[in-house]
C-alpha cells in the first residue's frame, strides 16, 4: 500500500507480518508505535548518523547489522559519509543515513530495522562531525545481578557526576539487560577527554565499591557486579538509541527513559524495575 507522510509518497509492504512472536505484534504496529514517539525520537535520532539492526523476518529469525544506506533508499533521505577506521570489510568511509521526519522512521520501519543505534555526537549541516554532546555510561549487570544493583550504580555515578559539576543527568533503561546513565554536555570538549572522564569514572565506581562494581571487560571478573563500561564514549561506538525499539526478545521492549526515583526506589528494594514494553513506554510519552 503506499501512504504519504510529511509530503513524501512511501510504498509499505507486509504489515501483518508478525514481527515479535511472542506478542503477535506486527510490522504495522511497530510503524504505528514509531509514529507515536517520533516528536521524541527524532530529537535523539537529530543530526546523528543512524546504525540500525534489521529483522526481515521478525525477531524469531536472523538480524543483521546495517551502517551503509540499503540500495533503493529514497533521494530524500538525508544521508552523511564519514570515515570507517578499522572496518571489519575494509571500507574507508560509510554512508549513514540522518533520520530526520516520521516519514525517514516510517522508512526504516518498513524495512524491519527494529533497533536504532546513534554515536555520542552529532554531524553539522556540512556533515562534519561534531564534538560529543554527551556521555554514556552503559551499565551491564553480570550473572546474579540485575536491574536493581544498576540503579545503585546508577546513583553512585551521579554522585561523582555532580560533584564534578556535570548535573544534567537521565537514566535509560535499555530494554536488554542493564541501563545506560547520559550526561549532557556542552559540545566543547573532544573525544579523548571525554572519554577519559568515562574511563576515571567507571576506575572510581570500582575503586569506592569493588564488591558490586567491575571496570573491566573480562567476562570471568562480572559474575554478581555490575560493569561500567565506559567504551562507548569512543568516536566509533554507538548506543541504543532512547526511545528505540529492541529485537532482543519474542516481545517488543523499548530503551526507555526513566525517572530518578524509580532507581532509588528499586535500589532500596521498594519496587522491582523491570524493563518496558512497547505499550508501557507509549504510556510515558510527555
Amino acid at each position: 500500500m503506499s501512504v504519504e507522510i510529511d509530503g513524501r509518497t512511501l510504498r509499505l509492504s507486509s504489515l501483518d507480518k508478525v514481527l515479535y512472536p511472542e506478542t503477535g505484534t506486527t510490522k504495522g504496529e511497530v510503524l504505528q508505535y514509531y509514529a507515536q514517539v517520533a516528536p521524541v525520537l527524532l530529537e535523539q535520532l537529530r543530526d546523528r548518523a543512524v546504525t540500525r539492526i534489521r529483522w526481515p523476518s521478525g525477531t524469531g529469525g536472523p538480524s543483521f547489522f546495517e551502517k551503509n544506506v540499503p540500495r533503493g533508499t529514497p533521494a530524500w533521505i538525508r544521508t552523511v559519509t564519514l570515515p570507517a577506521p578499522g572496518s571489519t570489510r575494509d571500507r574507508e568511509t560509510i554512508t549513514y543515513p540522518v533520520i530526520d521526519s516520521v516519514a525517514g522512521l516510517t522508512w526504516l520501519g518498513n524495512l524491519s530495522a527494529l533497533e536504532l543505534h546513534v554515536h555520542q555526537w552529532r554531524v553539522c549541516a556540512d556533515g562534519d562531525p561534531l564534538p560529543p554532546d554527551r556521555l554514556v555510561v552503559d551499565l551491564d549487570p553480570g550473572p546474579g545481578a540485575g536491574l536493581a544493583e544498576c540503579a545503585q550504580v546508577a546513583m553512585w555515578a551521579r554522585d561523582i557526576l555532580c560533584d564534578m559539576g556535570i548535573g544534567d543527568l537521565w537514566p535509560v533503561t535499555s530494554g536488554s539487560k542493564g541501563l545506560q546513565l547520559y550526561a549532557e554536555l556542552d559540545g566543547t570538549h573532544p573525544v579523548s577527554v571525554v572519554r577519559e572522564v568515562a574511563q576515571g569514572l567507571a576506575v572510581a565506581l570500582e575503586a569506592g565499591h569493588p564488591t558490586l562494581v567491575v571496570s573491566s571487560m573480562v567476562k570471568a571478573k562480572r559474575g554478581g557486579k555490575v560493569l561500567v563500561d565506559w567504551s562507548q564514549n569512543t568516536a566509533s561506538k554507538t548506543t541504543i538509541c532512547p526511545w528505540s525499539l529492541r529485537g532482543k526478545f519474542g516481545r517488543p521492549t523499548v530503551a526507555a527513559p526513566r525517572e530518578w526515583s524509580e532507581l532509588e526506589d528499586a535500589a532500596a528494594g521498594r519496587v522491582t524495575l523491570q524493563q518496558l514494553g512497547l505499550h508501557e513506554a507509549l504510556a510515558r510519552l510527555p
